[in-house]
């Protein structure tokens, strides 16, 4: 695996690592995983209780993602950059709303603050790589801080 090349790529891939750490925690753990995010965890569960699928469910889909994360970041995908920038922003005004209706418990609104600043945090990236990439060129033909002068065209095949 192929260290980050730009900051918005530290961005992802520090976020790919915990969405697949977490994911994993939920499949082995997923009374842990309850318990990180608020949720009360009762001695038994009825029938037709269906948090363990639930938490299989979304632990499996924050695993993938979280491999489908660090691709990105391995690949500068930086197209994929952006788009989790608008994603995550929607991730956390919908966790948002979910706490602020009573529909999740007040502690998950922590899972909202890390959508909301891991989208600022990469939004930021991509601006300082951007801003980077225009100044002139230094060792071997490439721009600043790692960046590798692509046209976003070329993103995914890079």
């Amino acid at each position: 695996m192929r260290l980050p090349r730009s900051v918005a790529g530290w961005t992802i891939a520090v976020f790919g690592v915990l969405a697949l750490l977490m994911g994993a925690v939920g499949l082995i753990w997923p009374e842990t995983l309850l318990g990180m995010l608020g949720f009360e965890i009762p001695e038994t569960r009825t029938a037709g209780d269906y948090t363990g699928v639930f938490v299989t469910a979304s632990s499996m889909a924050s695993f993938n993602m979280g491999v489908y994360y660090l691709l990105a970041t391995a690949t500068e995908w930086r197209a994929f950059y952006r788009f989790t920038v608008v994603f995550r922003l929607v991730t956390f005004t919908v966790f948002t709303l979910a706490v602020l209706a009573d529909v999740a418990p007040g502690a998950f609104f922590g899972v909202a603050a890390w959508e909301g600043l891991g989208a600022l945090a990469t939004a930021a990236g991509l601006w300082w790589d951007a801003r980077r990439a225009g100044e002139p060129a230094d060792s071997g033909g490439r721009g600043g801080a790692g960046t590798s002068n692509v046209e976003p065209s070329a993103d995914a095949v890079h």
